[in-house]
């Protein structure tokens, strides 16, 4: 089983958008079986799923906590997990233990630059020869002064840095009807998928496992 985890430990940085999107991708474009866990107290996840319909590829609904995964199909090909906020020490650790691959979206902010270098210093001992850390830069406004210092950033890291995300209307509107960024019709969402080919790309290459 794939299994796929959105983590910040800083709160608002697009995390939930994220993993519905990559759910959608493996369930849409690569016909797997997908599972989307939900650790998030605030169930955005989950509340996404219900949203879903029932037209569009299947995903099934996972929930999550301190506790673990419950109700984890065993047929399950994909799991994507949209990990909660806030996690650190051991509950960090115990999360980390569920994912081969974990990406961490950063928003174009001097707040967020800066949790960011610390949760990734706190992060990469945790998951060595556990699971590949990534980065990607979400919800950006393209040429302005605080995402060339955020793409600096990024770029300097020793982790892969696999995509920047615009902040766009399409995520909104695939949100509120329950779908991914690639379930959109093309000619709204083309820009989106271009900026995606580079993290789906990563993700489905021998570079995103141990």
């Amino acid at each position: 089983m794939r299994s796929i985890m959105v983590l910040n430990a800083k709160g608002g940085c697009g995390k939930s958008t994220l993993a519905t999107s990559l759910a959608s991708y493996y369930a849409t474009e690569k016909g797997n079986k997908v599972a989307l866990a939900d650790y998030d107290p605030q169930h955005s996840s989950l509340d996404w799923l219900e949203r879903r319909p029932e037209r569009v590829a299947p995903i099934v609904g996972v929930e999550a906590d301190k506790r673990g995964l419950r109700g984890l199909p065993r047929d399950t090909e994909v799991l994507i997990i949209d990990a909660p906020a806030r996690s650190h020490g051991r509950e960090l650790k115990n999360l980390v233990k569920h994912a081969q691959t974990i990406i961490v979206p950063v928003l174009a902010s001097p707040i967020d630059i800066q949790a960011a270098a610390r949760f990734l210093e706190e992060l990469r001992p945790i998951a060595h020869k556990r699971a590949k850390v990534a980065v990607v830069a979400n919800r950006v406004k393209e040429n302005t002064l605080i995402f060339e210092e955020l793409n600096e950033y990024l770029s300097d890291l020793r982790v892969p840095y696999v995509g920047a995300f615009r902040d766009a209307q399409n995520y909104i509107r695939a949100n509120s009807r329950g779908l991914g960024i690639y379930e959109l019709p093309e000619y709204l969402a083309w820009p989106d998928w271009d900026q995606w080919h580079e993290l789906v790309s990563y993700l489905n290459s021998k570079r995103s496992r141990v």
